[in-house]
């Protein structure tokens, strides 16, 4: 029998650390259970991380496939690369811009690096996205607004020690339950847990209080509670004179509480709860329902000044954003999507002249912006220079807005595919590299609180099968010659990453594989081997300290570091703006968007194959349903159904009556492909996420003319 191997869950940004036992025969994971060892949870973890890790469902890929008379047929790994030279050669021979490449918070660090390096510093695009612009750059984007740097500044360590946890668009018992397990638990023995949300999710269900929000209506509650707390006299005036700029302008411009209330739907007995939440030591946390939206990087900074008014910023305090994600902080690190490397600025000359030298290319190659998000680069194929993709560990036809018109553009392109299992990205694909997946794989990743920790293999690799990183390598060395002509076995990719970190926000140069061994999480900034980070912006000789309701306070010994011009944390100054899809007469319903339980991402490793994604079940209550009722038909097994139509496509959906959801809402699970058929892609003007939450849909009889879904489409023959 084999040891088990200590590694981290991949499922989501939580960063459980697991014990795994590969087969004694072949390949696969034997047994997973929660490694009492590792810092993080202590043996904790939850039981979808467990099960798909050890026996994730899905469609594995095991061969390399080409497309041959329309049709993808196996081949070999040289017949396979050659095509993807071929196809992606003739792109980059016309421009670096008319290739895009697509990544993944899937991929581990190395593999994430490498992958930047190729589409940064190989190719030279600026069509380069990793991923993390779908679900975290609202949030990015406010912390560099507010902070000067991409960084939650609590830790996990901070849920114990605070006294109110207010969850703010987000349901941690689905997308995170060992973390909300700590949240829940603290707040039953000494605390008090708040969610806002439009729905009464489970983790609402478990709240002390939950504030219905409209959909679309947290930038104006938000306000509202500010606004409040400014006019009962809750601002901790003395933080925000030392510690902070900016906060006049916006005291002048704030709304009449009452106002913004009624325009978020809300009573002012509830803006006081939340006013009064604030006054006490109190983490808040958000995640997709802030974040995917038009107005998310105005949401998410509206959320990061109610703790700067109140002095919440601190131990046991702050703005703490739910990455989705399993390893979406380290793209966000390593990946050079948004900034280079340990978040070197993009559009610093000087910045960018050391990431040439270091990867040793011309420094004119390397993009002076790090180009448009995901929905930009769709368009970019529609009207623009892009002509082929490159898609690692990612499924954009399901997971991205208006996918039909996603499906549509890929067709377009000659379209290279990477991912372990068959999705409905892999139908449309040219070429198609079988990769790794966990339990197979080496490297790091990068959890929400910003500890890095190993993944590890337990399994060999089956023999059509290679890693990401080994991919990405050959495949760079094969487009642009001697691109990674150093080792690149993954603690030597590592290495090569953390030094280009040294100095920086980010810097990992004290972090290595042998490190990590050791020790089995670090969390950033680590600039030397001793260094472990704690709470970010703060150093105290003394833990902060709080009595009972008074308003939190800062002390003498306090240390403040931010690095912005000023040197202090900024309020900012975002006053939204409108929803990009108003419900009419045509379309008289609202959809929202969210995860389920069962649920992986784009499902990959949650049903068994794209060929049969199971029912899409649509949540709507009773009494909507009963306004609708025309447009319901029975199935023989007496499950009501109906099309759900927006003005990008329609889906057939089975029907399930839920008080939880709001009256004139549809509750759409985000796992499933047909779902963003519907979604709209406008996007926050500043981060570029898309506005997945709210878009005008109608219900109609399922006879009705419908269009087919972009994930049940076959690809036309583009390419011999």
């Amino acid at each position: 029998m084999t040891d088990p191997i200590p590694t981290t869950c991949m499922r989501c940004a939580v960063g459980c650390g697991l014990l795994q036992r590969g087969v004694d025969i072949g390949y696969g994971i034997d047994t997973v259970r929660g490694n009492a060892n590792y810092p993080v949870n202590r043996g904790m973890a939850c039981s979808r991380g467990i099960s798909e890790t050890a026996d994730p469902d899905g469609e594995w890929l095991t061969r390399p496939m080409v497309r041959r008379d329309g049709e993808l047929v196996k081949t070999t790994w040289d017949t396979a690369l050659f095509e993807a030279q071929r196809g992606l050669g003739e792109a980059m021979d016309a421009s670096p811009d008319a290739v895009a490449v697509l990544g993944s918070g899937q991929q581990t660090n190395e593999a994430a690096y490498a992958l930047g390096k190729l589409a940064r510093g190989g190719i030279g695009t600026r069509y380069y996205d990793a991923n993390t612009t779908l679900c975290m750059a609202s949030a990015v984007t406010a912390y560099y607004d507010a902070f000067g740097s991409d960084a939650p500044p609590p830790t996990y360590e901070d849920i114990s020690e605070a006294e109110t946890h207010v969850v703010w668009g987000a349901n941690p018992a689905v997308a995170h339950p060992v973390m909300c397990r700590w949240i829940t638990q603290n707040a039953e023995d000494d605390g008090d847990l708040i969610v806002v949300d439009p729905v009464r999710t489970k983790t609402a269900n478990a709240a002390d209080h939950h504030v219905a929000v409209d959909p679309g209506g947290d930038l104006d509650l938000a306000r509202a509670v500010l606004a409040r707390i400014v006019e009962t006299g809750g601002v901790d005036e003395a933080f925000v004179a030392e510690v902070t700029t900016g906060f006049d302008a916006l005291r002048e411009s704030l709304p009449d509480p009452e106002a913004a209330a009624d325009r978020a739907g809300v009573s002012m007995g509830v803006v006081d709860r939340l006013a009064d939440a604030f006054g006490r030591d109190t983490l808040v946390y958000w995640g997709m329902g802030v974040n995917q939206s038009v107005q998310g990087t105005d949401t998410a900074g509206a959320l990061i000044d109610l703790c700067l008014a109140t002095g919440n910023l601190g131990p046991g305090t702050g703005p703490f954003s739910l990455t989705g994600q399993a390893n979406s902080m380290g793209t966000r690190v390593c990946s050079s999507k948004g900034t280079w490397p340990g978040h070197r600025d993009f559009g610093d000359p000087e910045e960018r002249a050391v990431v040439a030298d270091a990867w040793d290319v011309p420094v004119d190659r390397l993009p002076d912006d790090p180009g448009p998000g995901p929905v930009g680069i769709v368009d970019a194929i529609d009207d623009g220079p892009v002509e082929s993709v490159y898609a690692v560990a990612t499924n954009p036809v399901a997971g991205m807005p208006d996918a039909t018109n996603v499906a549509d553009a890929l067709d377009d392109t000659f379209l290279v595919v990477q991912d372990a299992f068959r999705t409905e990205t892999v139908e449309h694909a040219d070429v198609v590299f079988p990769a790794a997946t966990w339990g197979e794989s080496d490297g790091t990743a990068i959890n929400m609180e910003r500890t890095v920790s190993r993944i590890r293999p337990a399994s060999d690799l089956p023999r059509g099968v290679r890693t990401d990183l080994n991919i990405i390598a050959t495949l760079g060395n094969v487009l642009v010659d001697g691109l990674f002509d150093r080792p690149t076995d993954p603690a030597s990719v590592f290495d090569e990453f953390a030094a280009l970190t040294a100095g920086t926000d980010a810097d990992c140069s004290g972090i290595s594989h042998e490190r990590l061994d050791e020790e089995l999480a670090v969390r950033w900034p680590a600039p030397d081997a001793e260094t472990s980070a704690g709470y970010r912006y703060y150093e105290s000789e003394e833990p902060r300290s709080s009595e009972s309701s008074e308003t939190p306070c800062v002390s003498e010994s306090d240390d403040w570091s931010f690095p912005t011009p000023s040197g202090r944390a900024r309020f900012s100054d975002g006053e939204g703006r409108p929803l990009p899809e108003a419900t009419d007469d045509e379309y008289p319903l609202l959809l929202t968007t969210a995860r389920q339980a069962d649920g992986y991402n784009t499902g990959v490793r949650s049903r068994d194959s794209p060929d049969d994604p199971g029912p899409l079940v649509a949540r709507v209550h009773p009494e909507t349903l009963d306004t609708h009722r025309d447009a319901l038909e029975p199935n023989e097994a007496d499950e009501l159904h109906a099309r759900v139509a927006s003005r990008r496509g329609d889906v057939i959906a089975r029907i399930t009556p839920d008080d939880a959801v709001p009256e004139g809402v549809v509750w759409l699970p985000i796992h499933h492909p047909a779902t963003n058929d519907l979604t709209h892609p406008a996007t926050d003007p500043r981060s570029d996420e898309p506005n997945f939450k709210q878009c005008a849909v109608r219900l109609a009889r399922p006879e009705s003319d419908s269009r087919t879904p972009a994930f049940e489409r076959e690809r036309p023959p583009q390419h011999p």
